[in-house]
């Protein structure tokens, strides 16, 4: 009995051993994990770094085996019609000359005689208007005017009467065959037809004057153009009013727009910063918009004296060296100016 409760005691006490075991087993498995995630990574940064590396060191080695390749033979700079150094802009080309024929008068457009794309010459009648009443302004002024030279013709015809009878009169006198009063009489006949004369003369000069103001309104009627050149737009139509300032409504202020092909240039806006660079007189290129493979030669006309607060240019006139009937106003146009004339020279042998 007494060996049954030293088994059963024994059998409740606890085993310090096995828990001491267990403790220091539990603790080092975290730190084992830990270490071997280090590692791990360590390992896979180690690769990612050689296989970079790798790459460059196979293409040196490549570099390094291929020959050393040979040297080119330097590119010859290709022909461009642009000289070295040279200014570019870019503008329009204007018409020095361009009006908007109008009338001085306002009256009914009756006929048109003109269309776009014609020539016209200085003085050609390019529009007519009604001129009924003017017409008969001007017959009665000159009916006037031949009026007072008839009343001319009859006053000196009496005055030469008044002044032989004055002669007779006066050889009478001397005679005794008349009397004073006879003489005066005479003498005041004379004097009252020389003065009808004079004012007959000065109506008639009047009447002259008359006369020449109503041909020139009558011949304001008929509109010419102020100078030779080509018609780029037709505003008016048989039918419509037409007067010298726009009174509203639907009267029109001008017949036609007439253009000088002879004042065509260019106006080019150059970057002040640049204008230096720019001389009267000096070669210039240009290349309209709608023909870029044709090159023309100009040259500088004038740097007009004033330049763009807002833009901060400067604008430059530039004429043609010959005409062509291909360059039409309002064209747009890019220019070079060259450095010297050599550069102009090559331009043009090139073209």
């Amino acid at each position: 009995m007494t060996e049954d409760k030293s088994k059963l005691l024994r059998s409740l006490t606890i085993d310090r051993s096995a828990g001491k075991a267990e403790r220091s087993g539990g603790r080092w498995l975290p730190i084992s994990a830990v270490i071997i995630i280090c590692v791990v990574g360590f390992a896979a940064f180690a690769a990612f770094e050689f296989r970079r590396q790798d790459p460059t060191k196979e293409a040196a080695s490549h570099a390094a085996q291929q020959p050393a390749a040979q040297p080119q033979a330097p590119q010859q700079p290709p022909t461009n019609s642009k000289a070295a150094g040279s200014l570019a802009a870019s503008g329009y080309v204007v018409a020095r000359r361009k009006a908007t024929v109008a009338a001085e008068i306002t009256g009914k457009v009756v006929e048109v005689f003109i269309d776009e794309g014609m020539t016209v010459s200085e003085g050609q009648v390019v529009a007519r208007l009604d001129s009924v009443l003017a017409e008969r302004d001007y017959e009665l002024a000159r009916s006037r005017a031949e009026t007072a030279n008839a009343a001319i013709a009859a006053i000196n015809a009496d005055l030469e009467d008044a002044t032989r009878i004055m002669s007779r009169v006066q050889t009478l006198s001397q005679k005794n065959f008349a009397t004073e009063a006879d003489l005066t009489k005479a003498q005041a006949r004379v004097g009252v037809l020389s003065a009808q004369l004079r004012q007959a003369r000065s109506q008639f000069e009047t009447a002259n004057i008359d006369a020449k103001r109503s041909a020139s309104v009558l011949d304001k009627h008929q509109i010419r153009a102020p100078f030779a050149g080509v018609v780029i737009d037709r505003s008016a139509q048989p039918g419509e009013m037409i007067s010298p300032m726009s009174v509203g409504g639907y009267t029109r202020t001008g017949i036609c727009t007439i253009v000088d092909m002879d004042s065509i240039e260019i106006e080019v806006d150059v970057n002040e910063a640049f204008i230096g660079r720019v001389v009267a007189g000096g070669a210039v290129n240009a290349m309209l918009d709608a023909y870029p493979d044709w090159t023309i030669p100009a040259s500088v006309i004038a740097i007009v004296p004033t330049a763009n607060r807002e833009k901060a240019t400067v604008k430059v006139r530039i004429r043609f060296d010959k005409k062509d009937p291909r360059i039409l106003p309002d064209m747009a146009v890019k220019v070079n100016f060259l450095a010297d004339a050599k550069d102009a020279t090559k331009t043009t042998a090139a073209n």
